[in-house]
C-alpha cells in the first residue's frame, strides 16, 4: 500500500515538474520555432544574431558561474564533480560506440559517439534557467564541468575510428582534432568567462548585471525559438534515416540520465549539481562536435548525428527530460 502512495505521489510531482516546464515561456518560444517550420514560414533569426546570441548565453553562464565559484568553498564534492563530468566524456563514447557499430559504419558511429560523449552548452543554459524558476541553487563549479566534458569525448571518438578503421591517420592529423578539440570556441570563451567571474570582485560584478543576469531569460528565449525552427528543419532529414537513428536518440541520453541522477546522490549532496551533472550526461553536442568532425571525419554523414542530437535529444531533454531527472533526484 505504501509502495502504491509513493508511486502516485511520485507520478503527481513528476507531472507537475513536467506542466511547469512546458509552460515556460522560453520552451514555448522553441515549440513556436517547431510550428513556424512545419508551417513553412519565412520565420529566421539572422545567422549573424544567432552566432551572437550563442557567444552571449556562454558569456554569462560562464561569469556568473565564476562568480558563485568565488564564493563557494573548494571541498571534496567539487572534486568530485568535477573527476565525475570527466569519466563520463570518456566512458559514454566508448560504450555508445559499439552500440552503434550494429548499424552504422566506423566513422558514423565514432562521431555519433563523439556528440552523445559531450556536451550540449544550449542545454545546460536552459537547465539553469530551470533551476533558477525552481529557486533550486548550484554550485558555479559545475561550469568548469560542462567546459571539461567538451574535449575528452571527441578525442575518445577520433581514437576509435583510428583504431577499427582500415584508414591510416597520421600523427599530425590527431594532433590538429585535439588542438581544435581543445580550443573550441565555446570552450576557450565558457572557460575564459569563467575564470574572469572568479577573479571579478563582486563590485565589479554588479556593474554589469544588467548584461550577465537582467537580459538573459529574454536572449534564451530567441535562442530557442532560432532552435526550434533549425529542429523542425533537421527532423526530416533523420525520420528518413530509420527507427534505429530515433530510438537511439532517445533511449541512450534516458539511460544516461537515469543512471548519474540516481549514482550521483552517492558523492554529490547538492540537488542542483546532480541535475547539472545529470543533464550534461544526457545531453548531445550539436556545435562543437560537428565541428571538429569535419576535420576528423570527412566520411561521416552530418546529416545523421547533428539532427539526431539537435531535433530528437535536444528537444526531449528540455522538455520531458529535465522534469523526470529532477523528479529522480527528489526520489533517491
Amino acid at each position: 500500500m505504501f509502495c502504491i502512495f509513493a508511486a502516485k505521489q511520485l507520478f503527481d510531482m513528476d507531472l507537475h515538474l513536467l506542466i511547469d516546464n512546458l509552460t515556460n515561456p522560453a520552451l514555448l518560444f522553441f515549440g513556436l520555432g517547431l510550428l513556424a517550420s512545419y508551417v513553412r514560414s519565412d520565420l529566421e533569426i539572422p545567422r549573424n544574431s544567432s552566432k551572437f546570441i550563442s557567444l552571449y548565453l556562454l558569456l554569462a553562464i560562464g561569469f556568473k558561474g565564476g562568480q558563485e565559484l568565488a564564493h563557494s568553498n573548494f571541498n571534496n564534492e567539487i572534486i568530485y564533480a568535477l573527476i565525475a563530468g570527466i569519466v563520463l566524456a570518456l566512458l559514454v563514447p566508448l560504450y555508445t560506440f559499439f552500440v552503434l557499430r550494429l548499424k552504422f559504419t566506423v566513422e558514423n558511429s565514432g562521431a555519433i559517439a563523439a556528440a552523445y560523449g559531450s556536451v550540449s552548452a544550449v542545454t545546460f543554459v536552459t537547465a539553469v534557467s530551470f533551476l533558477e524558476m525552481k529557486q533550486i541553487t548550484f554550485g558555479g563549479h559545475m561550469v568548469a564541468v560542462m567546459a571539461l566534458m567538451e574535449a575528452p569525448s571527441i578525442i575518445i571518438g577520433v581514437l576509435l575510428m583510428r583504431l577499427y578503421s582500415n584508414g591510416k591517420h597520421s600523427s599530425s592529423d590527431l594532433f590538429k582534432i585535439v588542438k581544435h578539440a581543445v580550443t573550441n570556441g565555446s570552450v576557450l570563451l565558457i572557460l575564459g568567462s569563467l575564470i574572469i567571474g572568479f577573479i571579478a570582485s563582486e563590485e565589479q560584478a554588479e556593474g554589469i548585471k544588467p548584461f550577465t543576469t537582467d537580459i538573459f531569460k529574454g536572449f534564451l528565449a530567441v535562442f530557442l525559438l532560432d532552435m526550434g525552427i533549425t529542429s523542425g528543419k533537421k527532423i526530416g532529414v533523420l525520420l528518413r534515416k530509420g527507427w534505429f537513428a530515433l530510438l537511439f536518440a532517445i533511449v541512450i541520453p534516458i539511460i544516461n540520465g537515469t543512471l548519474v541522477s540516481i549514482v550521483s546522490g552517492l558523492f554529490l549532496s547538492d540537488s542542483g549539481d546532480r541535475f547539472l551533472l545529470t543533464i550534461l550526461a544526457a545531453s548531445a553536442s550539436y556545435i562543437a562536435v560537428p565541428a571538429a568532425m569535419r576535420i576528423a571525419a570527412p566520411k561521416a554523414n552530418p546529416s545523421l548525428y547533428l539532427p539526431m542530437a539537435l531535433a530528437i535529444t535536444f528537444p526531449f531533454n528540455i522538455t520531458i527530460g529535465m522534469p523526470y531527472y529532477m523528479c529522480l533526484i527528489q526520489a533517491f
